[in-house]
Order: structure tokens, then sequence, then C-alpha cells
């Protein structure tokens, strides 16, 4: 009879995605990943295959929480401009978070590509989605008159997520939202 598994693999996930985000693909060892997350080698290996997998479940896990969340919060606001600036804001203050740790997605960008494929298709997709609906957001409020009409909906949405890229990386080096977040005013100024 096979033994049943004796952790909750979607609460490892979630503890193996706040150990990659603090230190990163390379510098987390299958050894830290099994005391962070109390589980043996082989447990690990029975859930996830190995280090790369549950890797890939944790950025998973990332795109369907933080990523998806932050998709979400640009229907709540009141107009783009303020649903856009409170995305932006919010993205800032997570990245400063625990002396910069910045976005899970960008430091896996930053340090597996261009030699990881995988990584690139999950971070493409939440860049796609981003987008797709950051253009929706943007072709609506241009239609009522919120913002210039002048600029493509989708080259604004490509700068808008280019932009946050760059501020995800910054807030690394500098992880002060006070200094990083008047710069969201500049790039809301594209909008016109």
């Amino acid at each position: 009879m096979a033994r049943t598994r004796e952790f909750d693999t979607e609460a490892a996930v979630s503890r193996a995605m706040d150990l990659f985000w603090t230190r990163g693909y390379e510098a987390t060892s299958v050894r830290d990943l099994t005391g962070h997350l109390g589980i043996g080698q082989g447990s690990l290996y029975a859930a996830f295959g190995d280090k790369d997998g549950l890797y890939r479940a944790a950025l998973e896990h990332y795109r369907t929480t933080l990523a998806a969340a932050a998709l979400r919060s640009l229907d709540e606001g009141t107009d783009a401009r303020s649903a856009i600036r409170t995305m932006l804001v919010e993205r800032v203050r997570i990245a400063v978070e625990h002396d910069g740790r910045g976005c899970l997605l960008v430091n896996s960008v930053c340090e597996r590509l261009p030699g990881d494929p995988a990584t690139r298709r999950t971070v493409r997709d939440v860049q796609d989605a981003s987008q797709r609906a950051l253009a929706d957001v943007l072709r609506v409020a241009a239609e009522r008159g919120e913002i210039s009409a002048t600029t493509d909906p989708q080259i604004l949405a490509a700068f808008l997520v280019t932009f946050l890229n760059g501020l995800l990386v910054s807030s690394k080096i500098t992880p002060d939202a006070r200094s990083l977040e008047p710069l969201v005013e500049v790039a809301l100024a594209a909008l016109g």
C-alpha cells in the first residue's frame, strides 16, 4: 500500500515560494527547502520531482496569488488613472518589504534567463495577462475621455509593464517606497 502524503503541499509551495523569493533559486539548496518546509527529502521528491519542480510550483503559486491580485485590483479603482496608480504603488510596497526582495517573477528572470525556457514562459504569460488587463482598462478610459486617446492602449500597457519591471528591479537597489512611489506619477503622465 502506498504511503499517503503527510504534509499540505499547497502550504509547502507557499513556504517554498517565500524562501525562493528571499534567497533566489541558486542560493536555495534542497537541504534549505526541506528544513524550511519541515519535510524529508524523499517527501519533497515524491511531491514535486525535484528542486526545479518545486520552483515551478512556487512560480505558479506566485502567478495565481500575488500577480492575479494585482490584476484584480485594476477593477477596484474609481477611474483608470487611480486604479493603475494603486496597482503600481502596491507592487512597489510589496517589493520593498523584507529589505527589498523585489518581485519573485522579475527576480527569476534576472537569475534564470536566458537559460531557463520554462521560467521565460511563466513570466511571459504573467506579463501578457498584465498587458491585456491594462490595455482593456486604458481602452475604456480613453473611450470615457479619462485619458488621451492619441496613444494605442496596447503600447501604453506595454510601457507600464516595462516601467513596472524596472521599478521592481530598482526596489532591490533602493528598498524605500517613499523614493520610488513618485516615479509612478511620472509614468502616469504618459497616459495624457
